[in-house]
């Protein structure tokens, strides 16, 4: 062992107990790993920044940009409200939603599987009040069991495959992973959802922040050509109920309609008079395709077409609409406002919303141009709330938005683009097509995890580079000699692993298929059930946050630390490894 190599143990092992221990966050531990590494020469100056230019991290921070687009769009709600009950008891949720991303990661990239699914979860975890954390992990790795099924499913299907074309002439076709993938898949997924999911940290009180929103008493309007004229108030009370929004009467011609108007039925421009939270307010109204204002005010609302943003704002004694409604301050012609609800505690507001006297107290929800926030609030004499990240989603756009990601997956999964130009195609879509602004695009990407990739790819590359992997792949060959060849296949598929949680699936494959034909080699038998052996292995990175791209992508959504995977992944790994290696030897006999 050279001291090159003694220096990048060293440092790894420094890295992986400094994350363990938790006293300092990832990145900065990464980083300064990185730094010393560059200091002590191991890492060359000239690739000391290549890994934030690097395909992995790029696609990590694409992905988040992606996955915003995807809420803003609609899609996320439309999914939601197909195939997703947030009232299932948690384990049953795992399972179907484990189930869902299996099967899209089998036909798709696991990454983007990952991508469209992430923020349904997280979704459905703010309507069933819980902590996202709880069930991030057991999706990433469903999405990753699920790409082990097929040639297209995950990258390191696709290296063994070609390895083998090299090796032996011929390459995997698009389902001999299946039965074996299979089999790990099927074994792995059910293990998360009954058993992995119990055994993820849970939330200390105090962790999730304590930002309660207020119930608004709003109104929405019923548009002309609008499917639901004709039909009963009641007729929509599932849909509200799906949403957490209370209908609390009917607004006609400017006046509420007596009681509680449920069996009247819908006229265009009609407003509905809702109580709820802003995002279930937001995702009622896309549910049901429903204008925020009537005509005159929503062309105002529309008419600089730069989007629009939802904020909050207190009303102060002196503030200029104390004492007056927004109809009479003019806030709809002036400034292109709209206001889309009122917050007051111990009193219920029964007349039209913008003819309700606004006192010092209430709690505004105002819709307005997006880049006229702070104008319209000072204008008003209003004082803003901390932002808690209201969008309003562009549910016009709803099939526009899916349609450019489902284009964009089948291009990569075909081939015709690479993984990371058709998510960067999909990030402008979605900017030139106003579903996200682009001021906005920065905010969604977890900066702590693109420094964290960015850092650890360099020592990767380096630990490669200086022959620490090939003098592991030497030691694993000597250590196996004279092995039954399932123990041999059961040594591979470990140390395989091992490589995966520390360096990326991709570079392990690269390392681990050529030392698995030189096992069989050695051995005289068939290099097939060695390379399934590595394939399986090498994207089953479950220990760490940095073997594989999803892993990486929850880190910072779900909150966790580095040492919270191998709870989970620990007995996950041994699973894999326990049903794979007879899977092999029965479809791919030595």
């Amino acid at each position: 062992m050279n001291s090159d190599q003694i220096i990048l143990f060293a440092l790894f092992a420094g890295v992986f107990g400094m994350l363990l221990w938790g006293r300092y966050r990832y990145d900065l531990v990464a980083f300064s790993a990185l730094m010393l590494g560059v200091v002590l020469g191991v890492v060359p100056t000239k690739q000391a920044f290549s890994g934030f230019g690097h395909p992995a991290t790029l696609v990590v921070a694409l992905v988040l940009v992606v996955s915003a687009g995807l809420v803003r769009s609609g899609a996320v709600y439309l999914i939601t409200r197909t195939m997703v009950d947030s009232s299932r008891s948690l384990g049953a949720h795992i399972a179907i939603m484990g189930g869902i991303g299996g099967v899209l990661s089998a036909f798709m990239n696991n990454v983007a599987a990952l991508a469209l699914l992430m923020p349904v979860d997280m979704q459905t975890a703010k309507k069933a009040g819980r902590a996202p954390g709880l069930t991030l992990m057991p999706l990433s790795f469903a999405t990753i069991l699920g790409g082990m099924v097929t040639l297209i499913g995950t990258p390191p299907n696709i290296i063994i495959a070609s390895i083998r074309q090299d090796a032996l002439g011929e390459p995997f076709s698009m389902f001999d992973f299946a039965p074996v993938g299979g089999v790990a898949a099927i074994a792995g997924l059910a293990f998360v959802a009954l058993i992995g999911w119990r055994l993820i940290p849970q939330p200390e009180a105090g962790d999730e922040p304590g930002n309660e929103a207020a119930e608004y008493v709003a109104e929405l309007t019923v548009p002309e050509g609008s499917e639901h004229i004709g039909k009963r108030l009641s007729d929509l009370t599932e849909m509200a109920e799906k949403s957490d929004v209370a209908i609390i009467g009917l607004v006609r011609g400017g006046k509420r309609l007596f009681g509680m108007a449920r069996r009247d039925r819908l006229e265009a421009h009609d407003a509905l008079a809702i109580e709820a939270e802003p995002q279930a307010l937001d995702e009622f109204r896309a549910a049901l395709s429903l204008d925020f204002a009537e005509p005159e005010r929503e062309k105002h609302l529309t008419a600089e077409g730069s989007g629009l943003s939802k904020i909050e704002v207190v009303v102060p004694e002196n503030a200029r609409i104390a004492g007056k409604t927004a109809a009479s301050v003019g806030m709809a012609w002036r400034r292109g406002a709209v206001l889309m609800g009122i917050a007051r505690r111990g009193a219920r507001i029964r007349r039209q919303v913008r003819r309700t006297v606004v006192r010092p107290g209430d709690i505004l929800l105002l819709l307005v141009p997006h880049g006229a926030e702070t104008d319209v609030t000072d204008w008003l004499g209003c004082l803003p709330l901390a932002d808690r990240g209201l969008a309003v989603t562009q549910d016009r756009k709803v099939w526009l938005g899916i349609g450019m990601f489902a284009v964009a997956v089948a291009a990569a999964s075909l081939g015709w683009l690479y993984l990371p130009v058709a998510l960067g195609l999909v990030a402008v879509g979605y900017v030139l097509t106003r579903i996200l602004p682009i001021s906005e695009i920065y905010d969604h990407i977890e900066w702590p995890v693109v420094v964290l990739l960015g850092s650890m790819i360099p020592l990767g590359a380096a630990l490669d580079s200086s022959g620490g992997t090939e003098l592991i792949a030497g030691a694993l060959v000597g250590l196996t000699e004279g092995m039954a060849p399932w123990a041999i296949l059961t040594v591979l598929m470990m140390v395989t692993m091992t490589l995966s949680d520390v360096l990326n699936n991709t570079a392990t494959t690269i390392v681990a298929a050529p030392v698995g034909i030189q096992m069989a080699q050695s051995l005289g038998v068939s290099p097939d059930p060695f390379l399934m052996a590595v394939a399986v292995a090498a994207s089953c990175a479950f220990l760490t946050p940095i073997g594989h791209k999803n892993n990486t992508l929850i880190l910072g959504p779900g909150g966790y630390r580095f040492g919270d995977y191998w709870r989970t992944g620990l007995p996950l790994e041994i699973l894999i490894v326990a049903v794979s290696v007879p899977a092999i030897l029965v479809f791919w006999p030595l």
